[in-house]
């Protein structure tokens, strides 16, 4: 079991279906770095930061993941501030990106979208810790339509500036089979705290009083289908300070934690 006050996401590791498709999208709209990795892996990272966000693993010509299978429901990139999320907001507008939702959660705002290979993805920014609805001890999260012309109003220069320096990833969301299954390997395993329980359908995990640096919900699943040859999440990497060596942790879904020490 790793002690809950010492988790931190470092990254993810991406299948698609081409570099230079996912690459005009990550690069072109969002506004990353792409580096060439080892062989058949393209690392993309926030200008200014040495370690790559998000790493690509081309597997050319496989489909998106089939509907409802178990596995990444999105990955959520955290913006420092709110103006830094209303440039992002404005960037997809100019490029013309699909935005599936714009949501306020009370503890965060975020945008909804998905990459070319329906991948899902959440780009958000927290609201100070001070802000964050309660209930006693207990955080609440609850999902309102977000007040888009406030969000603007924050940046008064109206740039459309793509992902900025000390965005990282801030949690990752995963459909799973039956969270009863998915609750000990979380809390147990990988050792994190439950911080939401109330929310239907679904359960979050996080390390030291955050909202949540793990979602998993069985919203829509389909336990038969299978995503292993599809685009979609192969891999979470984390920092885990006092860790020995480095180790991989895998839920019951499959779902891959490759921690490092830190």
């Amino acid at each position: 079991m790793i002690s809950s006050r010492s988790f931190r996401l470092l990254g993810a590791r991406l299948r698609v279906a081409s570099f230079s498709r996912s690459q005009d999208f990550y690069s072109g709209v969002l506004g990353l770095e792409a580096v060439p990795g080892e062989a058949g892996q393209l690392l993309l990272r926030v200008p200014g930061e040495e370690f790559p966000l998000l790493t690509l693993v081309e597997r050319p010509g496989i489909p998106p993941a089939p509907a409802g299978a178990p596995g990444l429901f999105h990955l959520a990139l955290l913006v420092p501030d709110r103006p830094a999320l209303a440039r992002i907001l404005r960037r997809l507008a100019e490029k013309r990106w699909p935005i599936e939702g714009l949501s306020d959660h009370g503890v965060s705002e975020a945008i909804y979208l998905s990459d070319p290979d329906s991948n899902g993805l959440e780009i958000y920014a927290d609201r100070p810790r001070a802000d964050w609805p309660a209930h006693g001890s207990k955080i609440e999260m609850y999902t309102k339509r977000l007040d888009v012309s406030d969000l603007l109003s924050t940046d008064p220069t109206a740039s459309a500036d793509g992902l900025p320096r000390g965005t990282r990833l801030g949690h990752v969301h995963v459909r799973v089979t039956n969270l009863n299954k998915a609750e000990p390997f979380y809390t147990g395993s990988l050792g994190l705290e439950v911080t939401v329980r109330d929310y239907p359908g679904a359960l979050f995990f996080a390390a030291d009083g955050y909202h949540h640096h793990v979602g998993a919900n069985t919203w829509g699943v389909q336990p038969e289908a299978n995503a292993d040859q599809a685009a979609g999440l192969e891999a979470v990497s984390a920092a885990v300070p006092g860790l020995a060596a480095p180790r991989t942790l895998v839920d019951p879904d499959g779902i891959r934690f490759e921690l490092s020490p830190a």
